[in-house]
């Protein structure tokens, strides 16, 4: 499982890695407009605990806090973060963190890609043909597929 923290929108994505790469589900968790910050978190949570507990995911990668805007940005971001790492945590899940750049590399082959070409990336690695919607899904996406791909036992390359 991937996830794209944040206070808004949080994305998210599940992939099996075995013997390649395969969808099985994506989307997002979209808190009401207006509540407070702590009724926010509440709900990134219980809908991330209920994806988890719907698909069993094995493992759970998580995007990192790289930069934010301002020092409240961040606060927030590092909040919904929490809530996310929590979420797989009390699942009994292993969490791995990822930078934007390292999973973008991992993607694209650039850490500075834009979104853009992740989710084309993305679309064409899970062999999705339509636009993933929305972006935060596909950068959730991204990210499980840089774990994978991280986490994978290397092949021997030459003949025994």
């Amino acid at each position: 499982m991937g996830i794209d923290p944040g206070s808004q929108i949080t994305g998210f994505g599940f992939i099996e890695d075995k013997p390649s790469l395969k969808l099985i589900a994506y989307g997002a968790i979209r808190p009401p407009k207006g509540l407070a910050l702590p009724h926010r978190l509440k709900y990134i949570y219980k809908g991330l605990c209920e994806e988890i507990q719907h698909h069993q995911p094995e493992e759970v990668a998580i995007e990192n806090v790289f930069f934010a805007k301002n020092a409240k940005s961040a606060l927030i971001l590092g909040h919904a973060r929490g809530a996310a790492i929590l979420s797989a945590a009390n699942s009994d899940l292993e969490v791995s963190e990822y930078s934007p750049t390292v999973i973008k590399q991992a993607i694209v082959g650039f850490g500075r890609a834009e979104k853009s070409q992740i989710n084309s990336m993305v679309g064409l690695l899970l062999r999705i043909k339509e636009p993933i919607k929305p972006m935060d899904a596909s950068d959730a996406l991204a990210t499980a597929i840089c774990h994978a791909h991280t986490h994978r036992p290397l092949k021997k390359i030459l003949p025994r």
